[in-house]
């Protein structure tokens, strides 16, 4: 028998995190090892608890979601955490981002798209609520200028930006569009160097920012 996936629930709303709680253990490959009202909390009982996957709100007391989130990923980089919003809460949903999440769910979430998302965050990838990437992309619906002509991305950097985007590992691109992984790292650093990032995670917010990538 494989091992559950063990889950941490790190919300303030008590009613919303029981009713979370119940539809994952409802789920046969998951399990909640742990619930936490506020960051501070949740940090307290990472350090004692094996978890492998965190759904966190954003704001909380004592310490919310993007710095608790933030050092979590210090403590335990391998950790795979998903943010919960409500509406009107996009502002901060690139703060989330940069702090280090996999992905994104609505509080309205049914049981068929929780359990997408922990699949999908579990093998890698990245999960976007489609309600909340909407809501992102017409906040940002005007790119920034771009002042330096080298910033310009080609037909092939704009596809291998797009899987990026997904989720998908340097390997699974190379596999998906036929050429070496070698070539894939190229490419991750180039549109890091153009796009003036530091890293993955700022470079996915950049293309979301600029209308550059379909989520």
């Amino acid at each position: 028998m494989e091992e559950k996936i063990r889950i941490m629930v790190v919300d303030d709303h008590e009613i919303f995190r029981k009713g979370l709680v119940m539809i994952i253990n409802k789920l046969k490959y998951a399990t909640v090892v742990a619930e936490a009202t506020n960051g501070q909390e949740f940090l307290d009982k990472l350090a004692v608890q094996e978890t492998d996957l965190v759904f966190i709100d954003i704001e909380m007391p004592v310490m919310n979601g993007i710095e608790a989130t933030r050092k979590a990923m210090e403590l335990k980089p391998g950790l795979k955490m998903i943010a919960l919003s409500m509406f009107g809460e996009d502002a901060y949903l690139h703060q989330m981002i940069d702090a280090g999440v996999s992905g994104f769910l609505l509080k309205n979430i049914n049981k068929e798209g929780l359990d997408r998302a922990i699949r999908c965050v579990m093998e890698g990838r990245n999960y976007y609520s489609e309600e909340l990437m909407a809501i992102f992309a017409r906040k940002y619906a005007e790119p920034e200028k771009k002042n330096d002509p080298d910033a310009e991305l080609t037909k092939r950097e704009l596809e291998v930006l797009q899987l990026i985007a997904e989720g998908l590992t340097d390997q699974e691109i190379a596999d998906k569009i036929f050429l070496s992984i070698r070539t894939i790292n190229w490419h991750r650093a180039n549109l890091i160097s153009k796009t003036g990032s530091k890293n993955t995670v700022n470079l996915i917010t950049y293309a979301i920012k600029n209308n550059l990538v379909k989520l």
